[in-house]
């Protein structure tokens, strides 16, 4: 009778989805908190890649049911896509999957509004998307929004027309040209499609599921250092992505939630602008972006991709309050002879390990150390006995910077190739 917690520490793609995938089945529920259609959780499942954008990742297996909360931002047309495929894959999304009637709906002119508001800012762009993610948010605290328990009211369509009416009168202000015929019927479409699922109270299921005992595993999406609140703000997603957030998003207590699980990459990643301290520009990037195959599940975009960050990292962790780490990609560094971590900050003319308060107006150097690396990884390796010896080492240096266990090691894409550590 608990919530354990999964989230990313990082700029998201962390490899969340193949986390959750690995241990959904040690839970009765997998319920993904916040976000939307701009996730791209991806699993390889038996050699097959599957990528998930709204749908939590628990559904390829028996024991879990999902829920979407309410803090989960829902495209009806990727919704519908996206579901309609699962089902011809034989999950049975009707069965398993549940929905939380609070949680908000993407219209169609919120696509046109984000596309509208990304163009003005030139060079300042923060690498929105485009999936009307951030205009719902702002529709939802601007008590506003649509909902998912809307879509079988008597005034949907009533409500609907508002919201859209309000949207042309702001997109005249951006002298932006649109056209909304196609998408708004497929919009409407997949409303209908929506209606086939079960739609909950979430709040009440996940309690009524907690007083009988059962385990709950709560799925964040993006990474910490994209939170609204704490990331490199204005670069940063439009809701919480950290352990707070599971509680709003799924309308939960936090005296219940027990593990919270912290994903890192052994390097870093970032999409779309904003500061990135530890990045690699050039040759040494192009090679860690090409080993760790970093292009975007949704979006297909290239990753920027540096070393990995130790006060970032120390700082998530902080505001989580990381019980466990998982290490993921560690296969992608038996690329490099040596690697660097970062283990400091240096600014204003002296060392610092916290984050500041403004990455983008300060001027950070970071300060490194220099990793040697294990060389090539047997990929059906079982036990963490036989990880190789310069590998554990950097697990165990990992724990001492930051304090906290390294429970799994991931050494590859596949549900297998994930190490527990016990030492």
């Amino acid at each position: 009778m608990a919530v354990d917690v999964i989230l990313g520490l990082q700029w998201g793609d962390e490899g969340k989805g193949k986390i959750v995938d690995a241990f959904a089945n040690n839970y009765d529920v997998v319920a993904r908190f916040q976000g939307g259609p701009n996730a791209g959780h991806t699993l390889w499942i038996d050699g097959k890649k599957f990528v998930l954008n709204t749908i939590p990742s628990g559904v390829f297996h028996d024991r879990p049911t999902n829920l979407i909360g309410n803090g989960v931002v829902i495209d009806p047309i990727t919704f519908q896509k996206e579901s309609d495929n699962l089902q011809r894959l034989g999950c049975d999304l009707k069965k398993k999957l549940f929905i939380s009637k609070k949680a908000h709906l993407i219209i169609p002119t919120h696509k046109v509004l984000d596309a509208a508001s990304e163009q003005t800012k030139g060079d300042l762009k923060i690498g929105s998307t485009l999936k009307g993610i951030g205009p719902c948010y702002m529709d939802k605290t601007g008590r506003n929004g649509l909902r998912v328990g809307d879509i079988t009211s008597k005034d949907f369509k009533a409500k609907y027309a508002a919201l859209k009416e309000k949207h042309f009168n702001l997109l005249k202000l951006y002298n932006f040209d649109f056209d909304i015929t196609q998408v708004e019927k497929e919009f409407l479409e997949g409303v209908e499609w929506l209606k086939q699922y079960n739609a909950v109270d979430g709040e009440y299921f996940l309690y009524d599921k907690l007083q009988n005992g059962k385990d709950i595993l709560a799925e964040g999406a993006q990474g910490s250092m994209l939170d609204l609140d704490f990331g490199t703000y204005p670069f940063v997603t439009s809701s919480n992505t950290i352990t707070a957030g599971a509680c709003i998003g799924l309308g939960l207590s936090p005296k219940y939630i027990r593990e919270v699980i912290g994903i890192t990459k052994a390097y870093c990643t970032r999409v779309g602008g904003g500061p990135f301290p530890t990045e690699l520009i050039g040759e040494e990037g192009d090679k860690l972006r090409k080993a760790g195959n970093e292009f975007g599940a949704v979006t297909g975009r290239p990753r920027r991709c540096g070393w990995l960050d130790i006060p970032a990292l120390n700082y998530t962790i902080m505001l989580n309050g990381v019980t466990k780490l998982v290490v993921t990609k560690a296969d992608v560094l038996c690329d490099f002879k040596d690697f660097k971590v970062c283990t400091q900050y240096e600014y204003g003319g002296k060392q610092h390990s916290q984050v500041p308060f403004d990455l983008i107006s300060t001027e950070v150097k970071p300060v490194y150390e220099t990793i040697p690396c294990w060389g090539g990884i047997e990929p059906s390796i079982k036990h963490e006995k036989t990880l190789p010896e310069k590998l554990k080492s950097y697990i165990k240096f990992l724990q001492t910077k930051m304090g906290v266990p390294v429970s799994h090691v991931s050494i590859g894409p596949g549900r297998e190739q994930l190490i527990e550590i016990k030492g």
